[in-house]
């Protein structure tokens, strides 16, 4: 009896160490399964891929069909595009520093710009915006310029060029702004770099801090003064300030229209008011969109999403005697979604429920999302689950997007047929009509 017993407690330690290693493995398996959900949720670089069947709109009204397919001569990720007209747009590629051109569809065999840029992270040719004066065409292009022999970069710097005979010429340095971090051992990221001809003619293009500077412009009342970061900056179309300035009298706080910006890929003026909108980059979390006052001051670094209770922002932030205004995001995202270009939509070619309204894309999930104002256009009309403000979970969100499927997007634009178009980081361009 006494082996049987020995024998009989074998077979409960073995089988007992059997269950406990497939519970182990169980939870291992479920951890790991839950590490991967909650990165591809929450990480910043988790770039959506644009689906098989292509993109879609929730309106069975409307359509997507691609304008541009890019078979590989186009060099990715293309960052932003502009029009010069109907079926006629500019195209920039990141890493090449060009400025491509594509009309009624097909990639023209020459490109109209070639300049050395940094390619590291965020740097390369990132925004871009045009206009007419005067019988000529003016391109605005800002990019972080590189020396020719590739071994050093000179800044981030906005540009005009004149169109001439399908060449961009007669280059004008309108603003230098740092590229390079400050502090040792962080990334160059953080660049922004789209640009914007804004209702009162002026240049607008937007900055992030560069390397997570802790600075006054990052709201820190005992860093470095400004430098040209963490804002939207505005100069004349020839690069000089316009007025006195919103926060000051000196240079560069005299170019600034907003501050205290962590980072962002996309800002619009409402076609009603001339207000400015931006979507804004959370560190892990809470993507913000923004109404963008004069002398608006987002609250980098100290507060990013809605503040908490005991935020108080005249003391808790920089505000330039008082010229600086906090305000509270007008919708956060809890979950990141990297949200990227934003756009009105100046045209009821989709529709009068579309007029007006906002487009903005993303990088995490490939969706484009719409939101309306309210009725005096300082804020966003939202209901049911997002009324107050903030998608807590996706499910929640659902009534705010518009599309799917188009995998990273990297530039929305309102076209001269008042139709929306697309681009996508492969260089893809849609139409939605």
């Amino acid at each position: 009896m006494p082996e049987v017993r020995s024998k009989s407690n074998s077979r409960v330690v073995y089988s007992t160490f059997i269950l406990f290693s497939l519970v182990l493995s169980l939870i291992v398996l479920n951890l790991n399964i839950f590490n991967y959900q909650f990165q591809k949720a929450s990480g910043a670089y988790v770039k959506a891929r644009p689906i098989s069947g292509g993109p879609s709109v929730i309106d069975p009204n409307l359509k997507v069909e691609v304008v541009f397919k890019n078979t590989g001569k186009l060099d990715t990720p293309a960052t932003s595009m502009a029009f010069l007209g109907p079926d006629d747009i500019l195209v920039l590629e990141k890493n090449q520093g060009r400025v491509q051109r594509i009309i009624n569809g097909q990639l023209q065999s020459k490109p109209l710009l070639e300049v050395p840029v940094g390619n590291e992270v965020e740097w390369g040719m990132l925004g871009i915006a045009t206009t007419k004066n005067a019988g000529k065409t003016d391109v605005f292009l800002y990019y972080t310029e590189a020396e020719a022999d590739g071994k050093g970069v000179l800044g981030n710097r906005l540009y005009r060029y004149e169109l001439v005979n399908d060449k961009l010429v007669n280059p004008l340095l309108l603003l230098d702004v740092p590229a390079t971090s400050s502090q040792k051992g962080q990334e160059n990221n953080h660049d922004g770099g789209k640009v914007l001809i804004g209702p009162d003619r002026n240049v607008y293009v937007v900055i992030g801090d560069v390397g997570s500077r802790n600075g006054q412009a990052q709201n820190n009342e005992g860093g470095d003064p400004v430098d040209g970061t963490s804002g939207i900056l505005r100069v004349t179309q020839e690069g000089q300030p316009v007025g006195e300035g919103i926060l000051g009298d000196t240079i560069p706080l005299r170019l600034y229209y907003a501050y205290g910006i962590r980072n962002s890929f996309g800002f619009d003026f409402d076609p009603i008011t001339g207000s400015l909108w931006d979507t804004e980059n959370g560190a892990n979390d809470k993507d913000e969109i923004n109404f963008v006052k004069p002398g608006f001051n987002s609250g980098w670094s100290q507060v990013m999403g809605f503040p908490p209770k005991r935020f108080n922002p005249e003391n808790d932030l920089v505000n330039f005697d008082g010229k600086g205004h906090y305000n509270d995001p007008q919708f956060v995202w809890k979950q990141t979604i990297g949200p990227t270009a934003l756009q009105f939509l100046n045209s009821a070619k989709l529709g009068k429920q579309y007029e007006n309204t906002i487009f903005v894309g993303d990088v995490n999930t490939g969706n484009l999302f719409n939101f309306k104002l309210n009725a005096d256009r300082t804020g966003l009309l939202l209901e049911g689950p997002l009324a107050d403000h903030m998608s807590d979970t996706p499910d929640e969100e659902q009534s705010v997007i518009f599309g799917e499927g188009f995998g990273v997007i990297t530039d929305i634009k309102a076209g001269p047929d008042g139709y929306l178009y697309v681009l996508g980081f492969d260089g893809t361009i849609y139409r939605i009509s």
